[in-house]
């Protein structure tokens, strides 16, 4: 059981381009990435990360790649890993080619900032032999010194300026299989940037609002920037940018796509925020409910309420639901259905059987 949305996100219609095996743009699911924080010389750590952060959810991770031995130490992270790989590449060209020829199914690069036509024109021929996607982001923070002349400051003019100017020098070289960004750390920069570059192009667009803090102020900028523009029907994929562990970016990322049904993946747990009339403690309830539930993969909605006040309505509207009853008792809902009450002190292990039970009737179907 889902919840009609009272409002169906038209998305843009897209290029269609491959990293690796998922498909961008076109209608395809939006994808959402992180970026590892390791040295990408540890391979062994940066494995391990990559392996954490696509297990929370993510569909593809970037790794950077700020010299030679980063650049081939990917030839042996992605005989280790079952996620596609996008190298952060800043300025040397060569750095590019190593990563495209050691297994990268993306390069991240600003060409503008590569050099001349002949560097440009080899990162381009790696990138085709290898069957590689290329994703031009363009940052704020680091715009073409003529733009920023011209502009005086970064604007939305600009950044979609450095974008459209960096794509022709791609299509210049018959490579059309890129992705664009045109990020800022301010939302409405940001917002703003993306709304005027999607009426410029076709090609699928990577939306992140970039150094946007730490968790809680990274977590509300990105939501409501990224929020803003999916809601527009804008962009393709996306990557929270948090100062935090990158697995909690795939989680806000993931939330973002739920609360819009743009994805479904995982539990989705509607919760009150606990008054007096709870029936049981509904804070501390959820907080271990989350992390028992984490493993879930299915698309599951649960709802957690103190009291019978919005209890019933809510467990009606969702998969699985408990109502806090009292002296203990609360009602247990299945498909919006009264099933059975449950004494508080067996209600977690109940409700984690259930949303196992529901998850292995949608794996099986």
């Amino acid at each position: 059981m889902s919840i009609r949305p009272f409002r169906d996100i038209k998305r843009r219609k897209t290029k269609e381009i491959f990293v690796g095996k998922v498909k961008v743009g076109g209608g395809s699911p939006i994808s959402v990435q992180s970026m590892t924080n390791t040295l990408t010389t540890d391979i062994k750590a940066t494995i391990k990360q990559i392996n954490e952060i696509h297990g929370e959810g993510a569909d593809i991770v970037r790794v950077s790649c700020p010299d030679e031995s980063s650049s081939k130490a990917l030839k042996e992270i992605v005989k280790h890993v079952d996620v596609p790989i996008v190298a952060d590449i800043h300025f040397h060209y060569k750095r590019a080619i190593e990563a495209a020829e050691s297994g990268a199914s993306c390069l991240r690069i600003n060409p503008g900032n590569i050099g001349n036509i002949n560097k440009i024109k080899e990162v381009v021929k790696a990138a085709r032999d290898n069957n590689c996607s290329i994703r031009v982001g363009v940052n704020a923070g680091s715009l073409e010194k003529d733009i920023l002349e011209k502009y005086k400051e970064p604007c939305p003019d600009a950044l979609v300026e450095s974008a459209l100017r960096n794509i022709k020098i791609l299509e210049d070289e018959n490579f059309n299989n890129l992705k664009i960004s045109v990020k800022s750390s301010d939302v409405f920069l940001s917002i703003n940037a993306y709304r005027q570059l999607s009426k410029a192009t076709d090609y699928p667009l990577h939306l992140g609002i970039t150094e946007a803090g730490g968790f809680i102020p990274g977590s509300i900028k990105s939501s409501i920037g990224l929020g803003t523009l999916l809601l527009d029907g804008i962009g393709d994929t996306i990557r929270i940018s948090l100062s935090d562990n990158p697995v909690e970016e795939v989680k806000i990322g993931n939330e973002i796509l739920k609360s819009l049904n743009l994805r479904e993946r995982g539990v989705k747990i509607i919760s009150c925020p606990s008054c007096a009339r709870q029936g049981f403690q509904v804070i501390d309830t959820v907080k271990v409910l989350e992390k028992k539930l984490s493993h879930i993969k299915a698309p599951i909605t649960l709802s957690i309420i103190g009291c019978v006040v919005n209890g019933p309505g809510e467990a009606a509207m969702t998969d699985i639901g408990i109502t806090g009853g009292k002296k203990g008792n609360n009602m247990l809902y299945l498909s919006g259905v009264q099933s059975e009450k449950v004494l508080t002190s067996d209600m977690i292990e109940k409700i984690v059987s259930e949303v196992e039970k529901k998850a292995s009737e949608l794996e099986n179907k």
